[in-house]
Formats: structure tokens, C-alpha cells, sequence
């Protein structure tokens, strides 16, 4: 049954290797929901005394002062991907990397480092550059079993597995009349960085949102690159985790307890009167610094990182429309058949009625992004852009 879906040797082999090494834990820590909707919905465990917490909210350390007594520890975010990632590994023998140099090396911006010598060479499995291959044999483990995690070392190659991701990581579940299952989570680097070139800057959400069956989630920071590394390894269904090129370095504290972020929610970052602002990855900071000067011109903003790009988390961003009436998307996707255009349209059919003006979509150019720095920072949305819009829809 396994060949007649293309599942290969080496996957099979991967598949032995973690069948003996440990019996399969049946539990699964799943994310708890409050009926009042937190803001950042999660479970959290103390590794010590293995005590759980519901919808707890972590606090992000503001004052440098204080930071030394606060609980948690600092990381950056490449660092808490690894954590999640470690983590997972450990708890989970199911779990394994695949990719290019994602073993010795320690994966392009080495969110893997180290797992190589921790856990060996078949559970951080080193592949040469063939993503429809790898991604393929990535897909055939999850059918046998397995929770493999599929690293692209920018995402923009992952376009050569785009068949692999679309006619089988997102449709064998249902093309298989619920056969196989296949957990996979699909992560890397991608966005517009600092002179990367055309092919090295895309932006792979409009391509990927489109496929049946596949979730879809932007991490932002340490805190919550961790949290939905966690849950995207944990759910059965495929994820595709983007990750920013330009936000690995961003340091933040976290708890020291495990937690677990839901798949679905989007987070409020700043509560507000005037406007909804939706965003997510890197614009959320173009965003908050637009708000910064918002603010001191007399606007309250309302700012929400959606952070869940399929499904949409329609609750929060509803009841935000209904408060202030009036919304901007801004995002660093394309404008065309990009995420703003399918929010728009979900805002339009859901919330038309408590709308006083049309939404406005700050997007990228449709263009490829040009390599002159200059250009490149023209291309994308600013700050001041974002404070003109704000200005023009509150008038």
C-alpha cells in the first residue's frame, strides 16, 4: 500500500528506525479555548512540576531594568524556532527534520543546530538540493507515521515542490478517503530582506492559500515563533510555518514553562478606538512604529497580528470591526490575489453592515523586488504610509 503511493525506501527506513527506538506517546497536549476568546490562547505546562496553566498570556519585558527579575529567559527568535523544534523532538521520537543542510550544519539560519549530534543523522536527515524530491519523501514518512518537518532554505525553492505540497501534502488526506494522515509542517525563511535579489524575496502566501487542506501561520516573534512551532508539529493536518528573513535576530523574553499557541487565533497587540490595522510578520513592526506617531497625533489605533493566514481568525477581527468601524490591511505580500485581497473579501461578506468606509489594502508592488536597496524599500509598505492612511480614512 505504502509503494502504490509513492512512499520511498528511505522514508520507510526512517519510519523502522523510530518505531524501534521508542513506542509512540497517544498523548497530545491540545490548545484549550475560554469561551471569551483569549487573546493568545494556549496551554502551558511547567517542566517541573509538570503542573498545567490555561490561557495564560506571557508579558513582553519593556523596562531593561527590570528585565533581570522577570521569569523566563531571553532569546532570539531563530533561538526559540530551535527551542519548539527541540522540544518537540524530544517529547515526540515521531518528529523529524528534513532539508537542506539542516543536519551538521545546522540549517541556513541555524534554527537546527545542534539537533544533529543529539539526536543523529535519521532524524535530522541532510538531503541534497531537490526539494520536490525530499519534500516528497517528507510527505511518504507522515503517510507511514511519522511527523516530519521540512525545512526550505528559502522558501522561494519550495516553488520546485509545489506539486508535491499541492496534489499530495494537502489532498492525500481526503484523496485517500482519510486513509492517511499527513502532519507535516512545512517552514523557512522567506519575505523581502536586505538585497536579496528577486528570487531570494518572495513572499509565498498568495501561492500556498489556495490549496485545500493546508493551514497556514506567520510567526512575528520569539514568543509566538515558538508557541506555533510547537502546535504546527502537533497538529495532524499539514502547516506551512513563514518565517521572516529579517526577524530571526529579534530578541525577546519567554517563559520558561512549555507552551503551546493555537493555529487559529490572531493576537491583539494594541487595543484602540479609531481603527482596525491588521497585519502580520514584519509589518506588524512598520505598523507599531506608525502607531508610535499615530498616537501622538490623537489617533488610537487598534492593531491585530492575524498571525493565522488560513484559516482567518474571523472572531477577533469581527468583534475589532464592530468597535472602530473602519479597517486597514497592510502587508508585505503582493496586492494582487495576495492575503489583504482574501481578507478583504472575508471582511466584505462578514462585517459589510458595520463598515462607515471601504477597507484599504497597503501591499507590495507587483513587481519583482528590484535589488537596489533603494528600490527594494520602495516596492514595500512604509511607515509613512501607513500614518497617511490612517489619517485619510479618520478624517
Amino acid at each position: 500500500m505504502a509503494a502504490s503511493f509513492g512512499v520511498s525506501s528511505a522514508a520507510v527506513a526512517i519510519a523502522d528506525h523510530a518505531v524501534k527506538s521508542s513506542a509512540f506517546p497517544l498523548y497530545s497536549l491540545s490548545v484549550i479555548r475560554s469561551e471569551v476568546r483569549p487573546i493568545s490562547g494556549r496551554v502551558i505546562r511547567n517542566r517541573k512540576s509538570g503542573k498545567v496553566t490555561t490561557n495564560a498570556v506571557a508579558t513582553q519585558a519593556e523596562n531593561p531594568a527590570s528585565v533581570a527579575s522577570k521569569p523566563g529567559h531571553e532569546v532570539l527568535l531563530f533561538e526559540a524556532l530551535r527551542e519548539g523544534l527541540e522540544e518537540e523532538m524530544e517529547r515526540d521520537p515521531r518528529v523529524c527534520i528534513i532539508g537542506e543542510d539542516v543536519g551538521h550544519y545546522g540549517g541556513s539560519y541555524k534554527v537546527s543546530k545542534g539537533l544533529a549530534e543529539k539526536y543523529g543523522d535519521l532524524r535530522v536527515l541532510d538531503t541534497p538540493i531537490a526539494e520536490n524530491s525530499f519534500t516528497g519523501m517528507a510527505i511518504g514518512a507522515a503517510m507511514t507515521g511519522l511527523r516530519p518537518v521540512i525545512e526550505g532554505m528559502n522558501m522561494g525553492f519550495l516553488l520546485l515542490a509545489f506539486n508535491q505540497i499541492s496534489d499530495n501534502c494537502g489532498m492525500l488526506h481526503y484523496t485517500s478517503g482519510g486513509q492517511f494522515k499527513i502532519p507535516t509542517v512545512i517552514r523557512g525563511p522567506g519575505g523581502v530582506g536586505r538585497q536579496l535579489g528577486a528570487e531570494h524575496s518572495q513572499r509565498l502566501e498568495s501561492y500556498f492559500q489556495s490549496i485545500p487542506g493546508i493551514q497556514m501561520v506567520a510567526c512575528s516573534t520569539p514568543y509566538n515563533a515558538k508557541g506555533l512551532m510547537k502546535a504546527a508539529i502537533r497538529s495532524e493536518n499539514p502547516v506551512v510555518l513563514f518565517e521572516h528573513v529579517l526577524l530571526y535576530n529579534l530578541k525577546e523574553r519567554i517563559p520558561d514553562e512549555e507552551y503551546v499557541l493555537s493555529l487559529e487565533e490572531a493576537e491583539l497587540v494594541r487595543p484602540g478606538e479609531h481603527v482596525t490595522i491588521l497585519t502580520y510578520s514584519r509589518m506588524r513592526y512598520h505598523v507599531m512604529q506608525a502607531a508610535k506617531t499615530l498616537v501622538n497625533k490623537g489617533y488610537d489605533p487598534e492593531v491585530i497580528d492575524i498571525r493565522s493566514l488560513k484559516p482567518f481568525d474571523l472572531y477577533t477581527i469581527g468583534n475589532s470591526v464592530k468597535k472602530t468601524h473602519k479597517v486597514i490591511i497592510v502587508e508585505e505580500c503582493m496586492r494582487t490575489g495576495g492575503i489583504g485581497a482574501s481578507l478583504t473579501a472575508a471582511i466584505n461578506e462578514n462585517f459589510h453592515d458595520y463598515l462607515d468606509a471601504p477597507i484599504v489594502c497597503l501591499s507590495s508592488q507587483d513587481v519583482p523586488t528590484p535589488y537596489a536597496g533603494t528600490l527594494e524599500e520602495f516596492t514595500i509598505v512604509q511607515p509613512a504610509q501607513i500614518i497617511a492612511a490612517v489619517e485619510q480614512l479618520c478624517r
